[in-house]
């Protein structure tokens, strides 16, 4: 089939804004963003570190202690952590009480130790993760159960540190 030339710049513009119209939706949705490091970010076998996250949400945008904050992290044969999520007790967040609303604090990161397993492949690496939480808007009276993902590469070494 041959397109004349106007139908396939319509073609192209109206595929062009049908993209930029679902990033747009997607990105309205975010009501957190996690920024994730880990530290060292060279490591060695055997070592010890810790996954730090640091919660932002949206101006207005709240996080309910209930149902409960999980961290989840996704199999990574490199690191060793002690359990396979966390919850915001898990992790002493403090919950701020103002009236009858109950909230997280996420101003300080969150740190999640681990162990870099001795039998850990040496390069480069990516921890994948997400955490389910239940944000809120006070203002606008809304509530909703979501998700963020987050991704953090690290490297390993050769070197083997004994305990």
């Amino acid at each position: 089939m041959i397109m004349g030339k106007s139908t396939w710049v319509w073609r192209q513009t109206a595929a062009a804004l049908l993209i930029a119209a679902t990033a747009g939706l997607a990105g309205s949705n975010d009501l957190l963003r996690v920024e994730a490091s880990i530290r060292p970010k060279g490591l060695s076998r055997g070592e010890e570190g810790r996954v730090i996250l640091r919660v932002v949400t949206l101006p207005g945008i709240t996080l309910s202690p209930h149902p409960a904050f999980t961290i989840e992290f996704s199999p990574c044969p490199e690191l060793l952590f002690p359990k396979g999520f966390y919850t915001n007790s898990d992790l002493a967040i403090e919950v701020v009480e103002e009236g009858a609303e109950r909230y997280l604090n996420m101003s300080k990161p969150i740190e999640i130790p681990f162990t870099v397993n001795p039998s850990a492949k040496r390069g480069s690496h990516i921890l994948e993760g997400r955490i389910r939480y239940f944000a809120c808007s006070r203002k606008e009276g809304w509530c909703l159960k979501n998700f963020a993902r987050f991704s953090v590469p690290f490297f390993t070494r050769q070197l083997t540190i004994n305990k």
